[in-house]
């Protein structure tokens, strides 16, 4: 038994799935559902993947497959999909001429868009959560679509180390996407170095002499210190995450 959040989610990614081929993003599903924050998509994605209606599939953005759907939506989709479009397909180049688009054989698995990836490194590992001694070495690559990166400027990852940003929707383990900078506008999630050794993930105030470290998780109080002792080191720009 589904409740009506849980069917209403799994209704709207599976008209998407059959309009697009692709699943909606959770910014979609938030406004969709009318939800305040990701969080709540993220507990009803995991609670219809318990109960066996979805799957999502490892190491691919936004991939999301419909295993089975309940007797209140699978009438309704049937008569859908019959009268629906064919889901979209990338075209493929033969002797120069463009063949007709044909629906794949697993849209769903599909990546979402075929675009330019670049290499960022990642710099290790990043609170979110009580500050940790900033780590400066590469521990590894990650591709990153360029559109992602929004702009001139260096960039680099961070993986995610605690749940204080969870109502932001960065969970403890994503990848996040930092543009190198020094400075900040109110409201930023930043990488801020604090006392030059601790590096961490938080929302960034200025007041006067004083800077504010706000979680986006009321188990965390804000931390309040003189300018002098924070340094902004970059600011977020986006998140990479693996189910």
């Amino acid at each position: 038994m589904l409740t009506r959040k849980q069917l209403e989610l799994l209704d709207f990614i599976n008209k998407r799935l059959n309009a697009d081929g692709v699943p909606p993003s959770f910014d979609e599903m938030k406004e969709a559902l009318d939800l305040r924050s990701k969080s709540g998509i993220h507990r009803l994605i995991t609670a219809l993947e318990e109960r066996g209606f979805i799957r999502r599939l490892a190491h691919r953005a936004r991939a999301i497959e419909i295993v089975k759907l309940p007797d209140a939506l699978s009438g309704a989709t049937a008569k859908a999909t019959t009268a629906a479009a064919p889901a979209f397909a990338p075209r493929v180049l033969d002797g120069g001429q463009r063949s007709a688009p044909t629906p794949p054989a697993d849209p769903v698995a599909m990546p979402i868009e075929a675009v330019h990836a670049l290499e960022l490194p990642v710099m290790g590992r990043i609170a979110a959560g009580t500050p940790i001694e900033a780590i400066e070495h590469v521990s590894h690559h990650v591709a990153v679509p360029g559109s992602m990166l929004g702009g001139a400027g260096q960039h680099f990852a961070l993986e995610v180390k605690g749940d204080s940003m969870i109502e932001a929707g960065i969970n403890d383990g994503d990848i996040v996407v930092i543009r190198a900078q020094d400075s900040a506008d109110n409201g930023d999630i930043v990488v801020a170095l604090v006392d030059d050794q601790e590096a961490t993930l938080k929302r960034y105030r200025r007041r006067g002499g004083t800077i504010t470290l706000e979680a986006a998780n009321p188990v965390y109080e804000p931390r309040v210190l003189p300018e002098g002792r924070v340094k902004v080191q970059g600011r977020l720009v986006g998140l990479i995450r693996s189910y």
